[in-house]
């Protein structure tokens, strides 16, 4: 690929864009380590997550330094590791910068989502929101719901919103929240214990 010179108006407006998506991803970070209670640390025997701290649990800060980790390890956990890791699993790897770049309160939501229940499932959401709001194949093709955000979802998200505007961005929040509230209702319902948390996720994960 050439590459302009350091100097050139092209390297200017890479590095502006490239600034803007740095700090917009940054305060994605921030609101979910806000949601998840900050640096508190906790570990309800009721919360499969088990020890977590600024949302990160023992599994995802086992799979994310690829070794064997303790609670000890997880009541250690820095801010600036968590965020590391918030970066690369819940925003970077599931592909979720293709939708904070076409659309940031949407790239939130799923970025949000991504990080309480898991990135696929934020992603099938997305997906499935879109699949029904197409108009019978009309706006654009239908997705394979697969949990995987490509080219297919990020053009088709594209289309959506050229074709339903800024209020098409609104309805299509409140299409993942509910999806979103839903999910979590038949957590607790499926698991008595998880009647603990429910009112908290819909306080602080559904919007209205």
């Amino acid at each position: 690929m050439l590459r302009a010179p350091l100097g050139s108006g092209v390297a200017r407006r890479d590095c502006a864009g490239l600034a803007r998506r740095m700090k917009t991803t940054d305060d994605v970070i921030s609101g979910v380590i806000q949601r998840e209670g900050g640096g508190k640390y906790t570990n309800n025997p009721a919360d499969k997550g088990g020890p977590t701290k600024f949302g990160i649990t023992l599994d995802t800060l086992a799979h994310w330094r690829n070794r064997p980790t303790t609670a000890a390890d997880v009541q250690a956990l820095t801010e600036a590791e968590a965020r590391q890791v918030y970066r690369h699993l819940f925003i970077i790897e599931p592909n979720f910068t293709l939708i904070l770049d076409i659309n940031v309160e949407i790239g939130i939501e799923v970025v949000d989502t991504g990080a309480n229940m898991g990135p696929g499932v934020a992603a099938t959401f997305l997906q499935r929101i879109l699949n029904v709001f197409n108009a019978r194949a009309k706006f654009y093709p239908d997705l394979k719901v697969d949990g995987n955000v490509g080219p297919a979802t990020a053009a088709a998200l594209r289309s959506y919103i050229a074709k339903r505007g800024a209020e098409g961005v609104t309805v299509l929040l409140k299409g993942l929240n509910v999806l979103q509230g839903a999910r979590y209702v038949e957590i607790a319902e499926r698991n008595e214990e998880q009647e603990t948390f429910v009112y908290g996720w819909l306080r602080e994960r559904v919007g209205l």
